[in-house]
């Protein structure tokens, strides 16, 4: 795998421009670096990348918005309704708070997702490393959610439940479900987003022209049932996170 790394021209192009400068950084705190020209792994320049497109686009539509709104603004709100839609009918009114972190992530991870199918580019998804992170935000934002909303002796009466005598039995299947959650989270965008990516680039080295455009397109629902299916876990995992115990 490690001779797929950096592979991309625009990559390449990355790490020419700001690779010698970080390396010169990151010696004067002591570390070493052995190749400056590929010291930025094409994953880190993919996420770059999507961050700095969304937030060039949503910044822009945020300042024109008009009465009328155009395809573009059509669009995103159409988006962001199904964001806020999907909190509804899984946290409550309560939960429009939650909108902002909620959709910020599955605009990420679904562009990301449709990232790859762009020649050049690759989704950087299709890495573990960047679904662990997704995964992790959400994690730690559900945690602290619960014990913001419930304090935090509130929020660990849901890991032993109401009777007390049944609290050494759920104890460990409530932390052992709990650490899972991150695992399952960043493992299925993973292999799904991964898999999909290497379909396509085996059917394409074997016949570059027309025949990937099937496969291509099952890519495409792929990517957005992924973004949706861990924006809804998401979902599922914050109402959890803030129910109170009479809504338990």
């Amino acid at each position: 795998m490690e001779s797929l790394e950096h592979s991309l021209p625009l990559v390449e192009l990355f790490n020419s421009v700001f690779g010698p400068p970080l390396t010169i950084l990151l010696r004067l705190f002591g570390l070493e670096v052995k190749d400056p020209k590929h010291l930025i792994p094409d994953y880190l320049v993919m996420t770059i990348i999507v961050a700095v497109v969304l937030s060039v686009v949503l910044g822009l539509a945020g300042r024109r918005r008009q009465i009328v709104p155009g395809k573009g603004q059509v669009v995103i709100e159409s988006l962001i309704d199904f964001f806020e839609n999907t909190i509804l009918e899984t946290i409550g009114e309560e939960g429009r708070k939650y909108l902002p972190v909620i959709a910020t992530v599955g605009l990420f991870v679904l562009t990301a997702n449709l990232l790859g199918l762009i020649p050049g580019f690759m989704s950087p998804t299709s890495k573990l490393n960047v679904t662990v992170g997704c995964a992790l935000v959400v994690w730690l934002y559900y945690h602290w959610q619960g014990i913001k909303t419930q304090g935090l002796l509130g929020y660990l009466k849901q890991f032993t439940g109401a009777n007390p005598f049944l609290a050494p039995l759920l104890l460990p299947i409530e932390i052992i479900s709990h650490l899972a959650r991150p695992v399952s989270l960043s493992m299925r965008l993973f292999g799904n987003i991964f898999s999909e990516e290497l379909l396509i680039l085996v059917i394409a080295s074997i016949i570059p022209f027309l025949l990937p455009l099937p496969f291509m397109a099952i890519a495409i629902f792929t990517a957005v049932i992924q973004a949706y299916v861990f924006v809804l876990l998401s979902c599922i995992y914050l109402a959890g996170a803030v129910a109170s115990e009479e809504e338990h």
